[in-house]
C-alpha cells in the first residue's frame, strides 16, 4: 500500500471525506493503485473510493455526521431504531 500523502490532490491520511459515489462519510487510510481507501468513522469495513468523488468535510459537516451517528447509535440500544448495516 502507499501512502496517500504522495500527491498533493489527494486527501491526506486522517482525513474525513464524503464518497458523493455512495454519500458515504470515511476517514482516509490509505491509498491502493488509484483509489483511496476510506472506513467509516465508527469503524468496519473499508472501501475504495476514486478521489475525484470525495468531499473533504468541513468542521461543522463532520460534527453533523458525527451527532448523525450518535444519534443513530442511542435509538439502536433503546431498539428504537433499525439495526446497523454492515
Amino acid at each position: 500500500m502507499t501512502d496517500a500523502n504522495t500527491s498533493s490532490n489527494l486527501p491526506p491520511v486522517g482525513a474525513t471525506v464524503l464518497d458523493t459515489t455512495s454519500n458515504r462519510v470515511g476517514r482516509v487510510m490509505g491509498a491502493e493503485g488509484p483509489y483511496l481507501q476510506l472506513r467509516p468513522l465508527a469503524g468496519g469495513r473499508e472501501w475504495d473510493a476514486v478521489p475525484a468523488d470525495l468531499h473533504p468535510l468541513t468542521g461543522a459537516e463532520l460534527l453533523s455526521t458525527l451527532v448523525a451517528e450518535a444519534n443513530a447509535r442511542s435509538r439502536r440500544v433503546l431498539g428504537h431504531g433499525p439495526p446497523p448495516t454492515t
